[in-house]
């Protein structure tokens, strides 16, 4: 095995029908990177998981786990994967450790082997104190947490999160990237579907953003700003003669433009912070009284609009 590969996706389409599911998907996670498929809802996400994970026969294209060829009849590649479903994958009338007992079992874990890893895995997911409650009385988020755990109790090498915080409170929601942020530090490699921005702007390493079954880009969060090249905005609210304050925060070296905004001056700069001091000095000098300040800083929403047009949706 490469140990700088877990995965390696190369050229996924699959079609139904007519519609093009998925159109050339391609993307590599290394040992503890957290590799973020960022798109709406039908932009193909679930469906490349599923040829990855080999549930699913791409009509096109090669997946490879541990350097090993992944395809519907190979097991070996399989038993390195955890996947985690959308929908709940748990047994309401098993406890937590129960459930967790059961799935190891069928990994063909067992003995004090298996008790260690329910018990480490019981930990991660932060269900310790609930271990011996039937799972169909917790919560939503209760829920999602033991369907991750089921998703590690073999100890994966690669972990794929398919939107797992959908539909929980904000509490549970903390809660799983706050697991999925240590099991990434403890080396595994997790793939996470999403559509919630600020998970993968918390939570990712890079970021493939998919929509209409194609990876329109890829990249770190500060790689993909840069490649739309958008200026972080300062927006200046107040009164006076917002013209004149904006000609003259124009002239600001660095200030790629400035122009009155319904609430005040609204300036356009490659370093906010570094032109600030001297805008508001020529804001005032124009005549414009500043009542606030605010700096925006662009970011994967802003990205996802340059690229397809649309704001993410639900």
């Amino acid at each position: 095995m490469d140990g700088t590969v877990v995965l390696e996706a190369s050229g996924l389409a699959k079609r139904f029908g007519h519609v093009q599911a998925v159109n050339g998907v391609s993307f590599t996670i290394a040992p503890g990177e957290t590799y973020g498929l960022l798109g709406p809802n039908g932009s193909g996400k679930t469906t490349t998981i599923s040829m990855i994970c080999g549930l699913l026969k791409p009509d096109e294209g090669t997946v490879t786990v541990g350097g090993q060829a992944m395809t519907t009849a190979t097991l070996e590649p399989k038993r390195m994967i955890g996947l985690v479903p959308q929908d709940l994958a748990i047994y309401p009338d098993l406890t937590a450790r129960e459930n967790l007992r059961f799935f190891g079992r069928l990994y063909g874990l067992g003995g004090t082997e298996l008790e260690s890893r329910i018990t480490e895995v019981l930990r991660v997911i932060g269900l310790a104190d609930r271990a011996n409650d039937r799972s169909g009385t917790y919560s939503g988020g209760m829920k999602r947490r033991l369907n991750i755990g089921i998703g590690l109790i073999h100890g994966p090498t690669l972990l794929v999160l398919d939107e797992p915080t959908v539909g929980v409170d904000p509490q549970s929601r903390n809660a799983i990237l706050e697991s999925v942020e240590q099991l990434a530090g403890a080396g595994i490699a997790v793939l996470y579907t999403t559509h919630y921005m600020e998970e993968a702007e918390r939570l990712c390493d890079r970021v493939g953003i998919i929509d209409g079954g194609e990876v329109r880009a890829e990249g770190t969060q500060q790689e993909l700003v840069k490649l739309v090249g958008e200026a972080e905005r300062i927006k200046v609210e107040g009164s006076g003669d917002l013209s004149g304050a904006a000609a003259r925060a124009r002239g600001v070296a660095g200030v790629s433009d400035a122009s009155v905004s319904p609430e005040g001056v609204s300036v356009l700069a490659a370093d906010a912070a570094g032109v600030l001091p001297a805008v508001l000095s020529e804001l005032a000098a124009g005549g414009m009284s500043v009542s606030s300040v605010v700096v925006e800083k662009p970011d994967l929403e802003t990205v996802f609009l340059h690229l397809t047009g649309k704001a993410l949706r639900d």
